[in-house]
């Protein structure tokens, strides 16, 4: 029990510095998986094999951690291509036409360098 509540005062405190961080998704997102991965990686290391908490804990805020990064970088690149409107900008990166896919409900462009086209987000469309 002394266990919980020492991983939910963490991870309370956890989540509230990363609320406050000034700088993008990618490093509030690092921060509240390594908070999650962390205080779950406890109670499974505690309640499994030898109860080795600590050991857990440190497993699960790098996965966590790694897996927040991510996304928060995902969610950093889509925002970057938006322009204050909410609309996405009027160019690719290296200046190319944006095109509206209806199906899929997104833009793309066509990469001058590789002939590859791409979600505005930079992500490979095919």
């Amino acid at each position: 029990m002394k266990l919980i509540m020492i991983s939910a005062a963490g991870l309370a405190a956890a989540m509230a510095l990363g609320a406050c961080t000034s700088t993008g998704n990618t490093e509030r997102g690092a921060l509240g998986g390594a908070a999650l991965g962390a205080a779950a990686g406890a109670i499974i290391g505690n309640n499994t094999g030898s109860g080795d908490a600590a050991t857990g804990a440190a497993i699960g805020a790098l996965a966590g951690g790694v897996g927040g990064a991510a996304v928060g970088h995902e969610q950093d690149k889509t925002q970057a291509a938006r322009n204050a409107n909410g609309a996405y900008a009027d160019r690719g990166p290296n200046g190319e036409e944006l095109y509206f896919d209806s199906r899929a409900n997104r833009y793309y462009y066509v990469d001058r360098r590789d002939g590859h086209t791409y979600w505005a987000n930079g992500q490979y469309r095919g």
